[in-house]
């Protein structure tokens, strides 16, 4: 008997297909979610922990990592159709730390080899991640502006920052960045910038505002930055990869979890944990044009606005380590441009998370597939159990 979304045998293939990262001792487990028309299928596979007793269950809270940036990209869209930011106003009000920021002659350049900005920097810089600064895709202390970045706590990485939102301001706008705004497109950085502007413009810290403005309307009830006391047994340990010995050893134990605790910097561009049913509301919304049941979050422009190739062709090449030949970046998400797998379509939406998770939707389809893992990636290209899950997700089309 086939479903109005997937083939139920070949969502079979998908079981035996991902249950064999588990077995062969890749995964401790994971949990997945596809829907289609209506039709929402959920795997729960393996266990919490290598070794473990305690079960992948459905209500597994996972670390999502960068799957925050998507929602960090909605918050700012609330405010701007509140008219309390702008997309091309400067920002100087709002983040006076980077007031006549500096820019390096180039990414060789020495810190004191620098000329001034050319203009401020705005929304749609933060949104696009074209501020000029961001991860250095390069060996540790390749260049002066990396190690720099490292030893003030700015670079990004699996863990959030630990400094509070204020200091780490202070110390970006102490260093020249790296392009001219608007010049180049540069990871993650755009994101937590983008939550300490949320966080000024709206007058709320981030959690607050997220909770009032999306969590609560779309039902996300165990989405935060932290995970409560009585939820801590649902917050599996992360593995990642001991780069000597090819070892999985833990990155973040449960019982002493960097996420086990109010953290003192709540990022915006990677800090949130979520389940599969909460991320799936999310992107349900982002499917619908910004509606989920009798809740507007956006506007349909909005989303459209979000959803839509912001980047020219140069600055796609210049980061074609995260967006191959077949992707972009809109307002905070990644954006398929042309087919060349069976995924890759044309409009779909959404983002990897670094410590093992994936968020895709499909309007075209009526589409959305939400993988969750406790593993690091052990680079920028998606592993093989990204590449098959979203493979076996719509080969499972019906």
């Amino acid at each position: 008997m086939e479903s109005k979304g997937f083939s139920k045998l070949r969502l079979q293939r998908m079981h035996d297909v991902l249950t064999g990262f588990v077995d062969r001792g890749e995964l401790p487990g994971m949990v997945t979610l596809v829907s289609r028309k209506g039709d929402v299928h959920v795997e729960e596979l393996g266990m919490h922990a290598f070794n473990g007793n305690a079960p992948m269950r459905r209500d597994t809270i996972f670390r999502i990592a960068s799957m925050t940036k998507p929602i960090t990209a909605v918050a700012a869209m609330i405010l701007v159709e509140q008219c309390k930011l702008r997309l091309d106003q400067s920002l100087d009000h709002l983040l006076p730390e980077l007031a006549n920021h500096k820019v390096l002659r180039s990414l060789n350049s020495p810190l004191d080899d620098f000329v001034q900005a050319k203009r401020s920097i705005t929304l749609r810089d933060l949104l696009t991640f074209r501020l000029g600064i961001g991860a250095v895709m390069a060996h540790p202390d390749t260049y002066p502006i990396q190690t720099a970045m490292d030893e003030a706590g700015l670079s990004p990485g699996p863990n959030p920052p630990t400094l509070r939102s204020d200091e780490w301001m202070k110390r970006l706008g102490k260093l020249p960045f790296i392009h001219q705004p608007g010049e180049s497109w540069m990871y993650h950085t755009g994101s937590d910038i983008l939550g300490i502007v949320i966080e000024r413009a709206s007058g709320k810290k981030l959690e607050n505002f997220f909770h009032e403005s999306i969590f609560e309307p779309l039902g996300m009830k165990d989405t935060s930055f932290y995970v409560p006391h009585e939820k801590l047994n649902r917050l599996p340990p992360s593995y990642m990869r001991n780069r000597t010995t090819g070892e999985l050893t833990v990155h973040d134990d449960p019982n002493h979890s960097r996420w086990g605790r109010i953290p003192v910097f709540q990022s915006g561009g990677g800090g949130l944990v979520s389940t599969v049913d909460d991320y799936h509301s999310f992107c349900r919304m982002m499917v619908n044009k910004g509606s989920y049941g009798r809740e507007r979050i956006l506007s349909r422009p909005s989303v459209e606005l979000m959803t839509t190739d912001h980047l020219t062709s140069a600055q796609r090449m210049s980061s074609r380590t995260f967006f191959g030949d077949s992707s972009s970046w809109g307002f905070g998400v990644a954006v398929n441009i042309q087919r060349n797998d069976l995924f890759s379509v044309p409009g779909r939406f959404g983002w990897d998370g670094g410590i093992g998770t994936s968020g895709y939707s499909d309007p075209a389809e009526d589409m959305i597939g939400i993988l969750m893992t406790q593993r690091l990636m052990d680079s920028t290209a998606p592993s093989s159990v990204y590449q098959d899950f979203w493979t076996l997700a719509y080969q499972a089309i019906d």
